[in-house]
This record gives structure tokens, C-alpha cells and sequence, in this order.
């Protein structure tokens, strides 16, 4: 990894240099090899018209360099410009008729153009010449997972691995197919298989962590990940997936570690401060939380869950005020999040915005109607209120929705003997008390005085006894 951020580096000085003589007038010459670095760094930030220019001056430069031709079919492919790529294709098809690599990339135009039997016809042709057949055993397994014959997609993924234990693309790719077909199972076999092949291959042993962690196998994933870093101490993924599993551990203050060593090692993105933001807001350390979830926000202004995360805290601290700002923000990058506008109802409903909270409640509601919690929260507005009959009439359409939850015969109870209908109460009761009947305590929040409590006490101890 700090091997890649040096060369990200370079090429991110030779792309400064290059844009300061173009302010200049004058590109300059310099050799293939810097084009390519320039090209390349431009590709992966996907700065695509900067490096269609720099295609265009490098091939006046060098008119029959085949690296730098391919690299503007590159970009061109990007940009969607398939018929100028297969013409510059073909030129560099006659300067190296046997380039596998041309091959490679003329199958993969023909499948963006969603020819992909002739894709694979193409593949299969040069799979007898090449050199690297792993890469087009590789290539022919994307191209079927595109085509959503992931069998055939597998089949040609670990031929790639045989050939070659250390192409994690082709690892990576074959994980993902596993998983769409739910043989989760069967990854977990292959990749055990690979490390006895190749004992050293990092990225099998971080493969197979992430296949354990998909199952929720945490120790399992977290003692292949400890292998990776005993392998590759700076693959900083594994770092990072090693504190994935203590989020979902709950241990946070060891997922804070390994978060942190992450970002010792890479770039600082938005997701290793949400993370971190994350883990602080469920010690309870909200200030610092919000620190690092407003660190994402800044890494990634459309990272919409650092906005929910701030808010959250700033609702955890009583700043329901403050939150409300938040939660638009969220709600404004992603509109069809049902948690968001539920935390904004809430928080709208703590300010006294009852109309905007009922609002917000609503479109909660819309969203996520199998969430029993909106129908609490929102009932409970017009139960506060006094509008019993409106509370009631959106608990019972809460248990139309679910009507093997518990928890909303419950509230139906409470808000139906505050409304003197002690007949139907008690029917709901029943139903409560049959579907979960330890949570029965939760109607004594309802009725603090004593004398009621003990009256619901010897009706619930009746049907105890039954």
C-alpha cells in the first residue's frame, strides 16, 4: 500500500508538470513510459477528457507506440466511443498482429455493446495462443457474469486462479459470483483449497475472511485476516475488515484500532471516519463522534450517512433542534431513506413541529411500512394530543401491516383503556399476551399510578394461570 501511494504520488507530480507546460503552450516531449503513467493516473481518477488530450499529444509524439493506442482505447471505451476505438484497434493490430492484449480489449468492446457471444467466440480463439491465459480465462469470466450465466462464470474464474493463485482480480470476481448464487459455502472450500496450494497468498486468506464474514463467522473471518497481516502487515483491507467484525462484535474500542492503523496506512476516506465516528457514538462519546463524522461529510459531501450520524449524536446530546438540520441534509442525498425521515419526525416532534413531524411520519411510513416503530411513534403524537381515536386508528393499521407484533397490541391496550374501551383493551390484551407475554411490563409506562398497575397485574396473572 505505501508502495501504491508512492507511485499514485509520482504520477500525480508528472500530471501537475505536464498541466503546467500545457498552461505554458508547450507540452513538452517525454518518453511512452511517462504518458503512460500520466494516462493511467488520469484513467483512475476518471478524468477522462484530460486523458483523451494526453492520448492525442502523446500519439503525435510516439505515432507508433501500440502502449499508448491501447491506452486511448481505454479511454475511448469509457467515453463510450467504440467505433473511433476499433479503428485504433486495428492499427495496432498491424503493428503487433499477435498482441493478445488488442484481442482482449476488441472482446470486451464487443461486450459493452452487449455482443457477448461473440466476445467469448473471440476469447476462445486466442485462448490457444496466449501467453497469460489466466487473463482471458479471467476476461471470459467477467464477460459470462455480465451475461448472468454465473456457472459458466465460475467455471472460468478458478481456471484463472489455477493458473494463477495471485490474480485477485479474478479471486475477487469469483467470490462475487459464489455469493449471488448463495454458495457461500463452496468459497469457503475453494479458497481453504487455494491456501494449501499457495500457503502465502494474502489475498486467498482475505478472500476467505470475507466469505466467513458474509456468513457471519466473525472469529472465523477475524483469524483469516490476522493470517493476511502476518502475510502482507501493510494490506491496510484487512485492517480495516479486522474492525468491521469488531463493529459487529460490539467491541468498539478494538474496531477504533484498527480503524485508525487504516488510516495510518491509505488515504483518508469517508468511510474509515464514518467508521470511526460510528464506534464513538455507540461508546457514547458523541463530540468526539461528531468530529469524525463531519471529517466524512468534508472527505465526501455526498456521504449522507455522516449527516444522519451527526444528528443522531446531536439528538442523543437533546440538541433535537440542531439535529433537524442534519437529518434534512441526509434526506436531501437520499430521499427514500425511511430511517432518516423517521429520526426527523422524532426530532420535529421534540421541537413541537407537530405538523412537520406528522408529515415526516408519514413518509416513514410509506417507506418502511413493516416498521413497527413508526407506527408507535407516530400514533403516539395524537395519543399526546388527546386524539385518541386517530392513535388508535394508526396502531390498528400498524398491525394490519404486522399482526404477529406483539409490541403494537400492547400499545393498542394502553391507548384503547386511556380511551374507557375496556372491552376491546382486553381483547387486544389477550392477543398481546398470547403472541409475547414478557413484554406485558411495557404498559405500566402507560399508567404510572399504582392502583392501575395492580388492576392490569391481576387481569395478566389470570391469563398466567390459564
Amino acid at each position: 500500500m505505501a508502495r501504491q501511494n508512492k507511485r499514485q504520488s509520482d504520477d500525480r507530480e508528472l500530471a501537475r508538470k505536464f498541466e503546467e507546460l500545457l498552461k505554458e503552450g508547450t507540452p513538452g516531449f517525454f518518453d511512452v513510459s511517462v504518458y503512460e503513467s500520466i494516462i493511467q493516473y488520469y484513467l483512475e481518477g476518471t478524468k477522462f477528457r484530460k486523458a483523451h488530450r494526453t492520448c492525442d499529444i502523446a500519439m503525435e509524439q510516439h505515432p507508433y507506440s501500440v502502449e499508448i493506442m491501447l491506452l486511448k482505447v481505454q479511454v475511448l471505451m469509457q467515453m463510450t466511443q467504440f467505433e473511433e476505438a476499433l479503428e485504433i484497434l486495428d492499427r495496432a493490430q498491424l503493428y503487433q498482429p499477435n498482441d493478445t492484449d488488442i484481442q482482449l480489449l476488441r472482446a470486451n468492446i464487443m461486450a459493452q455493446q452487449d455482443d457477448f457471444e461473440g466476445a467469448i467466440e473471440l476469447l476462445e480463439e486466442i485462448l490457444t495462443l496466449a501467453e497469460e491465459k489466466d487473463e482471458i480465462h479471467y476476461h471470459m469470466g467477467v464477460i459470462y457474469q455480465d451475461m448472468g450465466n454465473f456457472e459458466e462464470s465460475i467455471n472460468h474464474l478458478k481456471e484463472a486462479i489455477m493458473l494463477n493463485s495471485q490474480h485477485e482480480d479474478a479471486i475477487y470476481e469469483l467470490s462475487y459470483s459464489l455469493e449471488v448464487l448463495d454458495r457461500l459455502e463452496e468459497s469457503i472450500d475453494f479458497f481453504k483449497q487455494l491456501i494449501e496450494k499457495d500457503p502465502y497468498s494474502h489475498f486467498a486468506w482475505f478472500c476467505l475472511g470475507v466469505s466467513y464474514f458474509k456468513q457471519g463467522k466473525l472469529d472465523e473471518a477475524l483469524d483469516a485476516y490476522e493470517f493476511v497481516i502476518a502475510i502482507n502487515d501493510k494490506y491496510s483491507s484487512a485492517y480495516y475488515n479486522i474492525g468491521e467484525c469488531y463493529v459487529y462484535k460490539n467491541e468498539y474500542e478494538k474496531a477504533l484500532e484498527y480503524f485508525f492503523q487504516t488510516m495510518d496506512m491509505e488515504d483518508k476516506t469517508a468511510d474509515v471516519f464514518y467508521n470511526i465516528g460510528f464506534c464513538y457514538e455507540h461508546l457514547g462519546m458523541h463530540p468526539k463522534a461528531i468530529e469524525f463524522y463531519r471529517k466524512a461529510s468534508k472527505a465526501d459531501a455526498y456521504f449522507h450517512e455522516a449527516y444522519y450520524g451527526i444528528g443522531k449524536c446531536l439528538e442523543a446530546q437533546d440538541k433535537s433542534y440542531e439535529s433537524i438540520h442534519f437529518f434534512k441534509r441526509a434526506l436531501k442525498l437520499d430521499e427514500a431513506n425511511a430511517e432518516y425521515w423517521l429520526a426527523k419526525a422524532n426530532a420535529e416532534y421534540k421541537t413541537g413541529n407537530i405538523i412537520s413531524s406528522l408529515e415526516a411520519f408519514e413518509e416513514a411510513c410509506v417507506l418502511e411500512p413493516s416498521n413497527p416503530e413508526v407506527w408507535k411513534n407516530w400514533s403516539f403524537v395524537h395519543y399526546e394530543s388527546g386524539d385518541m381515536d386517530k392513535a388508535i386508528d394508526l396502531i390498528n393499521a400498524g398491525i394490519d401491516e404486522m399482526p404477529g407484533n406483539a409490541d403494537l397490541y400492547y400499545r393498542a391496550v394502553a391507548y384503547l383503556i386511556t380511551a374507557g374501551r375496556y372491552k376491546e383493551a382486553f381483547n387486544y390484551l389477550e392477543n398481546a399476551l398470547t403472541l409475547n407475554f414478557d413484554s406485558h411490563t411495557v404498559l405500566f409506562e402507560f399508567f404510572p399510578k399504582l392502583e392501575t398497575q395492580k388492576a392490569l397485574f391481576r387481569i395478566i396473572d389470570q391469563y398466567r394461570n390459564k
